[in-house]
């Protein structure tokens, strides 16, 4: 048997699978955000801990003597700083904590840190994070004598070891992410050196063993492997399978990610792709992130005073794309726009524009930034010959042949089940324990697949220029 365990913002999730990969039993824990300051978002380690021992003791109840590996995944970018005993510092300061945002304009202008790590410096990744310790906590920085990525705190809990693998580390800002190494260029302009960093590991590989003392606690035996599992959407490709060239998944969830599996290294930092290591050797993946998918829905099903489901539920049959162009940035946009300034917007409204027509819209204009997204994966060689749908948004099949005819390729829809960070990450530990390969992880079971409509490829094509036009537009109001 093997264990998942994934750390998220909101909740540690824990499954247990056979060597089928039939998930066996699965427990969560809540966990809690602080948000001191206006932008600040931090997260107690020590209550990782708590929530990694409530789902194991639920685990436990199903029996894990036969257990063999461990795999970890978890949210990316946080800064867990630890003193030489290994002492948290202070709170960690997580991906979506914005108050490092001056600290990472300053490290973007510098061309090193694009040209190595392959990806724009967001205010969210972990280098700023360091510049902003040693100018507002310098007493704090000077003490720190290890940084560890969140699920690397879980890690060296449950094995004493300091590990991290690529594709969390390829989050910091400091990894030369072609190269698959920390670099030292990187870490000197944060005031850091490799002394300071855990050693790396591929996520498929073993990374440690279970402290005899916490192997004995659940019933496990004394050789329980820890996988280097991965950052929160590698292991999500894991999970759903997505790891060789070709592949793809669009998850359509509060934001919207568009992740494609590559067999090569292809940054393109400038468009906001996101190019990271992926969680198995010699792979990498890309993303395009927006930043309100099924939230732009949700908001204006709010406006009209409606579920969104039954907003859906109104729209039948695909229709081409109307006048009205709605622009989901609510909250700014990621890729490929990289602006927390920019806001959305209707254009194109008119008396003949009813509900319908707006749901369409908003459907519209959330698929069409998808596509952008799309576009600038195409621009540095990734291609999409297979596309997964996961995340609530793929309820609508309204939404997904929309997505299918915009994009030009049929989207998969998996059979029911959870196939996210904890099962990925079950995966790779079942890979460290046996010495499989890519092969285990497989695509799922696909319940079925929509085509995209080839009678609408010109009118998806019109709407989305229109939908670029009035995206200029906007950019020049803002």
């Amino acid at each position: 048997m093997f264990i998942g365990l994934d750390l998220g913002t909101s909740g540690l999730k824990g499954v247990l699978i056979d060597e089928a990969q039939r998930v066996l039993a699965e427990a969560t824990a809540p966990l809690t955000v602080s948000r001191p300051q206006e932008g600040w978002s931090e997260q107690s380690p020590a209550d990782w801990i708590a929530a990694a021992e409530a789902v194991l003791d639920a685990l436990a109840a199903h029996g894990l003597s036969a257990v063999r590996g461990i795999g970890l995944s978890g949210q990316m970018h946080g800064a867990t700083l630890l003193d030489a005993k290994d002492e948290v510092l202070r709170p960690c300061i997580l991906w979506n904590d914005t108050r490092a945002h001056v600290e990472a304009a300053e490290l973007d202008r510098d061309p090193m840190f694009r040209r190595l790590s392959g990806n724009i410096v967001f205010p969210g990744f972990t280098a700023p994070k360091l510049l902003w310790v040693a100018r507002h906590e310098p007493r704090m920085r000077e003490r720190v004598a290890r940084v560890l990525l969140p699920k690397d705190y879980l890690r060296l809990w449950l094995t004493g070891d300091h590990v991290a693998e690529m594709s969390d580390a390829a989050g910091t800002s400091w990894l030369d992410t072609g190269a698959r190494d920390w670099s030292d260029d990187l870490l000197a302009a944060t005031g850091l050196s490799r002394a300071n960093m855990p050693r790396l590991v591929e996520g498929s590989e073993v990374s440690g063993t279970v402290r005899p003392v916490l192997a004995a606690r659940w019933g496990m035996g004394n050789s329980v492997v820890v996988a280097g599992g991965g950052g929160d959407n590698a292991a999500a490709g894991v999970g759903v399978g997505v790891v060789r060239a070709g592949e793809a998944f669009v998850s359509l969830g509060t934001s919207g990610v568009l992740f494609a599996a590559n067999d090569g290294y292809h940054p393109d930092p400038a468009s906001a792709v996101h190019t990271f290591c992926h969680a198995l050797p010699r792979t990498w993946h890309q993303m395009g992130v927006i930043l309100a998918a099924t939230d732009a829905l949700n908001w204006y099903a709010r406006l009209v005073g409606a579920e969104a489901s039954a907003l859906t539920g109104e729209l039948e049959s695909l229709r081409p794309p109307g006048k009205t162009v709605f622009l989901p940035y609510l909250g700014g946009e990621r890729t490929p726009l990289n602006s927390a300034s920019v806001r959305g917007a209707f254009t194109g409204l008119e008396h003949a524009t009813d509900r319908s027509a707006a749901t369409r819209a908003v459907l519209e204009g959330v698929t069409f930034a998808i596509r952008d997204c799309r576009d600038a994966l195409a621009a540095t060689g990734t291609r999409l010959e297979s596309l997964l749908a996961v995340g609530g948004g793929s309820r609508s099949d309204y939404w997904l042949r929309l997505i299918a005819t915009a994009l030009g390729v049929p989207v998969q829809l998996p059979v029911a089940g959870d196939f996210g960070g904890a099962f990925g990450a079950a995966r790779l530990a079942l890979m460290a324990s046996t010495g499989a390969g890519a092969e285990s992880a497989t695509l799922p079971a696909i319940a079925r697949v929509i085509e995209p409509d080839t009678t609408l490829t010109d009118a998806m094509d019109a709407g989305h220029a229109r939908f670029r036009a009035a995206q200029d537009a906007l950019k020049d109001l803002t």
